[in-house]
Order: C-alpha cells, then structure tokens, then sequence
C-alpha cells in the first residue's frame, strides 16, 4: 500500500530546505563586534583609576626591612605597599591567638564577636602591640576563628 504525496508542489520542500541559514553567521558577526566595542569602550571609560607607586606618598611609607620599635610613628604605612590588598580592618593589636589561630589578635569596636586573628609573612606585628592601627591585607579560610587575616600593611592611626 502507497501512501499518497497530499503536497501540490514539491519543489517548495527542497526550496526552504536548501536555503542557507544566515542566523549562526549573524550571531558571530554581533559578539565579535560587542567585544570590540567593549574594549574600546573601557579604555576610553575605565571603571577606576589606577593608581601607580608614584602616586603615593613615599615619604609616609616604610618597608619592613627598616622598622624598628623605636621608628614607629603616626600616620606611617608599614610593610608591603607595592600589592594591592582587599581587605583593610582597623583596631588595636595584641598579642595571642583565637583558637589557636593566628599569632595576634586585633580587637575591634563591637566587642569581642569583631575581634580577627592576624598572620603576617612580610611585617613583625609584635612591634604594634597596643597600638590603633589600620591593617591592610587578605582574608584566609579558617574552621577555627571568624577572620583569619594575613596582614601586609599597618598604618598607625593612633
């Protein structure tokens, strides 16, 4: 048994079926060009300025090679100022750990839930001790404590 062929004009299958597809070529011709236009776009308009070395004041900035407990002044920065750190926390340093984390503590204003444990490979924070400062550094993973923080910089605030 033959099934019959209903279409009056076959020719119109093969016709829409053979045309080429122009939406793939389309699409890649759109985001080729947003990326170029965004590009472009953020030279002209950075979200921020940058900020080179020179920009900073370096007759407030000491390395951590040349700090001595004697040296210490007010409105300083000590430690590694070429590396941009996210986090920046401010209070007063002691000595000790949190659970056995960190080798000082900074206690901060909201009691004893704000205080952080604090680390630091480039700054010798025993030369703070009791001192209101300003830390700059990078937030570390911990089970132990709340804030676990490796210090890279500290400005004497008080």
């Amino acid at each position: 048994m033959d099934i019959p062929n209903l279409s009056q004009n076959n020719d119109s299958v093969n016709q829409i079926s053979s045309k080429p597809k122009k939406f793939p070529i389309v699409f890649v011709i759109i985001v080729v060009f947003a990326i170029i236009c965004g590009f472009w776009i953020s030279r002209f308009w950075p979200s921020q300025k940058a900020v080179s070395l020179s920009d900073i004041d370096s007759t407030n900035v000491v390395g951590s090679d040349s700090i001595s407990p004697g040296s210490l002044k007010v409105g300083v920065v000590y430690g590694d100022i070429e590396k941009t750190f996210k986090d920046t926390a401010t209070g007063v340093i002691e000595k000790g750990n949190i659970n056995g984390e960190g080798t000082h503590i900074l206690n901060r204003e909201g009691g004893v839930t704000q205080r952080a444990s604090l680390t630091s490979s480039t700054v010798d924070l025993d030369l703070f001790i009791g001192k209101k400062v300003e830390i700059k550094g990078e937030t570390n993973a911990s089970n132990k404590t709340a804030w676990l923080m490796d210090v890279g910089s500290i400005k004497i605030l008080e």
